[in-house]
C-alpha cells in the first residue's frame, strides 16, 4: 500500500504503458516471422494406398437447401466406398433435412434437445452413437451442411492417418467467393489464415494447427480416450486446445480441401464473428494459463503459439487502447516510447507494409482468382470490424446461446469447380 501510496499519475501511466508496448511489439514479430513460413511449400510424402476407414458425420440444423448437393458429392469422393459411411445428425430440425439425407443414401440420426442446443452436442451424441455400432471406423471426418469437398479428401486424410497424425484440418476454401463484397473480403480472410498461419505453422514442424469448425479428421481412438467434450460455441478450438493438453498435435492438409459457404451480408458475418470471438474468449480463460505452464514445463514452443493464439482476441483489445492513447497527444510526454527504442519510425512503417502484402502473397501462391483481389480494397474494413466484434464478445462471453448460420446457396461441387476454373482464366 506504501508503495503505490508513492507513485504519481504520470508513473503509474508510463507502468501500464510498457507492458502493452512490449506484448505487441513481440507478438508483431512473432507474427511477421511465423508467416514467413507460409511463403512455400515443403515436400510431402504421400501415401496412396487407401487403408482406413472413415464415418464421415454432417452436422446440420435446418438444412434442407444445401445438404442435397454435399450428400451427392460425398457419395462421388475419389475413394473406396466400402471405406466409408455419411452419417447425418439432424439436430432439432423442423424441416424436410432428415428426408432429402436419407433419400439422397445417408445414415440419418435425428436429435431432438431444446436445452443442449449447438453443434458440439450434436457431434458428441453422434460420437457416442458410433462407439456403439458393430462396425468401428478409423476415424470420423466431420463436415458442416453447407459444404462441398474436393474428391481426393480422404485419400488425404488416409494419407495423414497412415503416417500417424492423429488430428487432421483441410484448407478451408469458398463455395461462394465473389456474390458480394461481404463474401469476397471473408473468403480472403480464410485463403491469409490457410496460407500464412496454418500453412506456416505445418512448416515449421513443431507447432500444432488449428481446427475450423470443418473437414476436421479426428482419430477414433483419441475421441475414445479423451472424449470429445467441446460443447462451446467455438467447438473446434476448444476440441484443438484441449487434445494439445494432453500431448496431442493437429496437423495441416494442404491439399485436402472443402469449400464453405461464406455469409452473403456484413450483418451475417457480424454475428457469425461474434459468436467466434465469444467462443474463443471463453476457450482462452480455460486453456490460457494451463498451456503456457505445460509449455514451461516440457520446454515445447508448440504450446506457447496456442497460447499466444488464445490471446488474440486479448492482443486486439490492447492494442486498440494503445492505438486510442496515442491519439491524444497530452498523454504523450508521460511514458516511455519502447517502439522507437527498439527501432526508428521508418522501419515500423516498413514491417506494416509487409502485412499488407501478406494478402496478395497468400491469394497469389495459393493460385486464386485473380477477381479475387478487387476485394482486397474493402479488406481492411472487414479486419478492422474485427475490433467492436471482438470487444462484444469479450462483454458477452459468459453468453453460450447459439446463433445458426442460415445457409442459401446451393450449388454442386461441378459448379464451383467451373466458376473456379471460368474467373481464372478470363
Amino acid at each position: 500500500m506504501d508503495f503505490l501510496s508513492g507513485i504519481t499519475g504520470t508513473q503509474l501511466f508510463n507502468f501500464i504503458m510498457l507492458p502493452i508496448q512490449v506484448i505487441i511489439i513481440f507478438l508483431t514479430f512473432y507474427y511477421f516471422v511465423l508467416s514467413m513460413f507460409g511463403l512455400y511449400r515443403k515436400k510431402e510424402t504421400k501415401i496412396l494406398k487407401p487403408d482406413k476407414n472413415f464415418a464421415i458425420v454432417v452436422a446440420a440444423h435446418n438444412e434442407e437447401t444445401v445438404i442435397g448437393p454435399l450428400l451427392e458429392n460425398l457419395f462421388q469422393l475419389d475413394y473406396p466406398k466400402k471405406l466409408y459411411d455419411v452419417f447425418v445428425v439432424a439436430d432439432n430440425c423442423t424441416d424436410k433435412t432428415a428426408l432429402i439425407a436419407r433419400n439422397a443414401g445417408a445414415i440419418v440420426h435425428r436429435r431432438f434437445n431444446t436445452e443442449k442446443r449447438g453443434k458440439g452436442y450434436a457431434l458428441e451424441w453422434m460420437f457416442h452413437r458410433l462407439f456403439k455400432l458393430e462396425r468401428q471406423y478409423d476415424a470420423i471426418v466431420i463436415f458442416d451442411a453447407d459444404n462441398l469437398v474436393k474428391d481426393n479428401f480422404l485419400f488425404e486424410m488416409n494419407s495423414k492417418l497412415c503416417q500417424g497424425h492423429k488430428i487432421v484440418q483441410c484448407y478451408l476454401d469458398s463455395k461462394n467467393p465473389f456474390d458480394t463484397w461481404v463474401t469476397n473480403t471473408f473468403s480472403i480472410a480464410f485463403w491469409v489464415t490457410n496460407r500464412m498461419l496454418q500453412l506456416a505453422r505445418f512448416n515449421t514442424g513443431r507447432l500444432s494447427n488449428v481446427l475450423g469448425g470443418t473437414g476436421m479428421c479426428i482419430s477414433i481412438d483419441v475421441l475414445k480416450e479423451f472424449g470429445w467434450g467441446a460443447t462451446s460455441l467455438t467447438e473446434d478450438l476448444e476440441f484443438s486446445m484441449k487434445a494439445l493438453s494432453h500431448g496431442i498435435k493437429t496437423t495441416w492438409a494442404h491439399d485436402a480441401v472443402v469449400y464453405d459457404e461464406k455469409p452473403l451480408t456484413f450483418i451475417q458475418a457480424w454475428y457469425q464473428r461474434k459468436r467466434w470471438a465469444q467462443g474463443q474468449v471463453d476457450v482462452a480463460g480455460r486453456y490460457f494459463f494451463p498451456l503456457i505452464i505445460k509449455g514451461i514445463r516440457e520446454r515445447k514452443i508448440m504450446y506457447f503459439d496456442a497460447a499466444i493464439h488464445l490471446f488474440q482476441p486479448a492482443l486486439v483489445m490492447i492494442a486498440t487502447f494503445f492505438m486510442l492513447t496515442n491519439f491524444i497527444t497530452a498523454f504523450q510526454p508521460h511514458y516511455t516510447h519502447v517502439f522507437t527504442l527498439v527501432m526508428p519510425w521508418t522501419g515500423w512503417q516498413i514491417l506494416s507494409a509487409f502485412q499488407y502484402l501478406y494478402p496478395v502473397a497468400a491469394l497469389a501462391l495459393d493460385r486464386i482468382p485473380w477477381r479475387a483481389y478487387v476485394g482486397l480494397i474493402l479488406y481492411p474494413i472487414f479486419i478492422y470490424s474485427w475490433i467492436p466484434i471482438v470487444f462484444l464478445g469479450f462483454i458477452n462471453r459468459k453468453d453460450k446461446q447459439w446463433s445458426h448460420t442460415k445457409h442459401t446457396r446451393s450449388l454442386s461441387i461441378e459448379e464451383v469447380i467451373v466458376k473456379q476454373k471460368k474467373v481464372s482464366t478470363n
